[in-house]
């Protein structure tokens, strides 16, 4: 067992022990206005597009900083982010649902929950909270359920972040029809980066998909290197929280000037 297991089991005892209010969460989720489209903010966004995480916390890096979550989300756009991600899982990353409420009313571009998600409730869950999209583990899934997931997102109008670490994950994603596919540097077990695996892997997702390059990301010449391999997009989180003028390394990140 690694970090993964462990939290995805703790996530699914919880789930069972206080399942969530699915009616009521679906009520809310079908009154919102309809959903910014994830994949075609990163389609539009020149390459690359980088999409911006708000993490506060992570188990391998301990505290990153203590920042205001929309504050951090608007500096992200104005240095021309196509999409912002939000941690919410409160244990690890020190995120929340209400960090994810308030990036969605401060920002335009769409927004992500990035979490461990199991069960189709937590994707209605997100929607209602404001979420535009959802991060879906298909190492944490197994493949009828990471189908399952896709189609509550799609039923509810949410793109997904496909996350994928290895060949068998990458067939799965694919399998499914994910259209928006990460491939994580980060082995989520055991918290280490391989990014010569990672870039090797991105070289192999169609063409017809859009493909980025999670975790390690703090330089252009790493962007650069992602683009090399076929990347559409990065997602960049810590390098961003601890940079004391968010907007300016964005605009580094995407090569603009």
């Amino acid at each position: 067992m690694g970090f993964l297991s462990d939290l995805v089991a703790e996530v699914r005892a919880r789930l069972n022990r206080e399942p969530l209010d699915a009616g009521r969460l679906l009520a809310v989720a079908l009154g919102l206005p309809p959903a910014r489209d994830l994949a075609g903010a990163l389609r539009r966004a020149p390459t690359p597009a980088v999409i911006a995480e708000v993490k506060r916390a992570s188990p391998s890096a301990g505290t990153i900083a203590e920042a205001d979550a929309a504050s951090q989300a608007r500096a992200y756009e104005a240095g021309g982010a196509a999409a912002i991600s939000v941690l919410t899982e409160p244990r690890h990353f020190a995120g929340s649902l209400a960090d994810l409420r308030a990036v969605h009313l401060a920002v335009s571009v769409p927004v992500i929950r990035k979490d461990f998600l199991v069960h189709p409730d937590q994707v209605i869950e997100a929607r209602a909270a404001g979420a535009d999209a959802v991060l879906l583990i298909t190492a944490a899934l197994p493949r009828a359920e990471l189908s399952a997931m896709l189609q509550t997102a799609a039923d509810l109008g949410l793109g997904a972040l496909v996350e994928v670490h290895t060949e068998a994950e990458l067939g799965a994603a694919l399998e499914a029809g994910a259209e928006v596919i990460g491939v994580n540097a980060r082995d989520l077990e055991t918290l280490e980066v391989d990014p010569e695996r990672a870039l090797e892997l991105l070289a192999r997702v169609p063409p017809d998909r859009i493909p980025l390059l999670e975790s390690g990301i703090s330089t252009r010449s790493q962007v650069e290197r992602a683009l090399g391999a076929g990347a559409r997009a990065v997602l960049v989180g810590e390098a961003l929280m601890r940079a004391s003028d968010p907007v300016s390394a964005i605009r580094e990140l995407r090569g603009a000037r």
